[in-house]
């Protein structure tokens, strides 16, 4: 079993979500014998190939905008070699929890309940030695999936309790398993708008799980990342919700889905980067990443071109606000090119 209770960063794998896409004209869509595969980079250094098939499309002229659900594909499809590589190669980058989500198979709840059950049991015989975190929209999707979860192998996580009606009950069934206990920083009435709504949520957050018993390391706050292409402040609310949360709660975990930030902006890698390391100087103990994008190992040391990084965080902060010094140099470097 993996001890990573003394680990800073732990490093929470978010590729297992069936809400993730590819692009339909990637390069890696590969099209033999009347199919269309995914080709990914196996285990084994060769090519590995997802048949896409039916989700791609039929006419020529919708490719260019259509996007391909690899991860809803292998799961339905119980594709293992697929889904081995899928969570081994996260571990390999360094995560220690790995985020499981089912939603999007399906919209009636037995099917998804199933469907968690599975990849559960899947996932702990691919990567016994690490967790998993049962990620769903549905209390009862959640509960599906630690019924089934062996406790012998490690430790799971609950992804995720909120203000929002009915999701209170969330803490009681982490609780009940012994899972680390993911909490968001939404509210009772809708998604906060500042630092001081995230902080002042999951202050009612913390006093819910206070009053369960739930022990303060095993308590994940997600003050929740929304694209900077989508409002300039967004990455610097979170960051100041994480300094926030920090001063008053020393003791807990502190993350988020840091990926969400670069959404629809170029040269996301960069991007994302910079907010990582932002996000630890701030306070974050815990990254919801994509470690095969950006690898921890990477993280960890000075970035490789300073003067790149310092564009990417200008956005982060809201210093090159709407990031149009940053958009700027992005095509003046691929005009280069």
């Amino acid at each position: 079993m993996l001890n990573f209770e003394d680990e800073n960063p732990i490093v929470i794998g978010e590729n297992i979500n069936t809400t993730r896409r590819i692009r339909a004209d990637s390069k890696n869509i590969v099209k033999k014998d009347g199919k269309v595969f995914w080709r990914y980079p196996a285990l084994d250094g060769g090519d590995g190939f997802l048949d896409v098939t039916e989700q791609y499309p039929e006419d020529e002229k919708q490719v260019r905008s259509a996007r391909i659900g690899h991860i809803r594909q292998g799961v339905k499809d119980q594709e293992m070699e697929f889904l081995t590589w899928a969570i081994k190669a996260q571990v390999n980058a360094g995560s220690h929890i790995i985020d499981l989500c089912v939603d999007e198979l399906s919209v009636y709840p037995e099917e998804r309940h199933e469907f968690m059950r599975w990849i559960v049991k899947t996932a702990q015989k691919i990567c016994p030695e690490v967790s998993f975190a049962v990620d769903s929209s549905d209390p009862n999707t959640l509960r599906a999936g630690l019924e089934v979860y062996d406790m012998s192998l490690s430790r799971p996580a609950i992804n995720s309790v909120s203000l929002e009606a009915g999701r209170d009950v969330v803490i009681d069934i982490g609780k009940e398993a012994g899972a680390l206990i993911f909490a968001n920083g939404s509210g009772d009435s809708g998604m906060p708008q500042d630092e001081h709504e995230r902080i002042a949520n999951l202050t009612k957050l913390m006093g819910m799980m206070d009053e369960k018993g739930v022990p303060m390391r095993d308590r994940f706050l997600d003050p929740l990342v929304f694209p900077v292409g989508a409002g300039p402040q967004f990455g610097v609310h979170f960051l100041n919700a994480v300094k926030g949360l920090r001063e008053k709660y020393p003791e807990v975990r502190i993350f988020g889905g840091l990926s969400n930030v670069s959404f629809g902006l170029p040269r996301r890698k960069l991007l994302n980067d910079a907010f990582i390391r932002l996000c630890m100087d701030a306070g974050c103990d815990a990254l919801m990443i994509d470690p095969l994008m950006n690898p921890l190992d990477e993280i960890l040391k000075p970035p490789a071109d300073q003067g790149e990084y310092e564009r990417a965080a200008a956005v982060m902060t809201a210093e090159d606000e709407y990031g149009l010094k940053y958009l700027k140099y992005v095509r003046s470097q691929a005009k280069a090119a």
